[in-house]
């Protein structure tokens, strides 16, 4: 009998947190390993030398193959393992579109999820300081900027981005909103189309994005022993 995937995560992590539900939805059967971000165990030469020599997260080892960055594990498991076929449609350049959303989210939507909340949580958090207002004010306005470019750019009449069934690039994005989103930003404000297509993923999603975000939602809460590297990972 085969080994099953090995998954290495952090919840801090949005990608960590569209991939564990990717692999949950789709039934793929796979070792979930946790990895504490806040105790710097990433950064471990145990981790590079046996997980990731790239030391970020998330990350999987399959068959003994060693992968890292998000969107090369998604395409990975696209391609080799039994994932259904509404996450990634070749129909009608699904792929093609859902990469281009990928491929925008690198520099644009992620780059600003994460530059909020690593000003709002995450650097007062390391330092014990109050957030900064003038970085919180200018990474607050990137954020705006950049979700009103995603419902202008990517969202549609239509259920979900691709239409009527969800996809990896809904999922994806989910978990970049829900960033800055379970941190106060108030995400929705004069996006009413936001709003729609959020709701509309989160309960299509069900029970395992539910359970997902809980979680992220308690590790926010909570505090950590270490606080080494953080900032790095997170922001994979």
């Amino acid at each position: 009998m085969s080994q099953p995937l090995k998954f290495y995560f952090d919840f801090l992590n949005q990608s960590s947190r569209a991939l564990y539900i990717l692999l949950e939805a789709s039934k793929i059967p796979f070792e979930a390993i946790p990895i504490s971000m806040l105790k710097g165990e990433h950064l471990t030469g145990e981790f590079r030398d046996n997980v990731n020599r790239f030391r970020k997260l998330p990350a999987i080892t399959d068959h003994g193959y060693q992968l890292s960055e998000n969107v090369a594990i998604f395409r990975h498991l696209a391609r080799e393992k039994l994932v259904p076929e509404h996450w990634y449609p070749r129909r009608q350049l699904g792929r093609s579109r859902i990469d281009e959303y990928l491929a925008w989210q690198q520099t644009n939507m992620g780059v600003a999820t994460t530059e909020y909340f690593q000003q709002k949580w995450l650097v007062p958090y390391l330092q014990k300081t109050r957030p900064a207002d003038n970085a919180v004010n200018l990474a607050s306005k990137q954020l705006e900027h950049t979700l009103n470019d995603f419902e202008q750019l990517f969202l549609n009449s239509r259920k979900f981005m691709l239409g009527d069934n969800i996809s990896y690039a809904d999922l994806s994005a989910i978990c970049e909103i829900d960033q800055p989103k379970s941190i106060g930003y108030n995400t929705f404000q004069n996006r009413n189309k936001l709003a729609r297509w959020y709701e509309t993923v989160r309960e299509e999603l069900g029970p395992h994005y539910k359970e997902v975000l809980d979680e992220f939602e308690t590790k926010l809460k909570g505090s950590g022993s270490g606080q080494q590297g953080v900032a790095q990972a997170v922001k994979q």
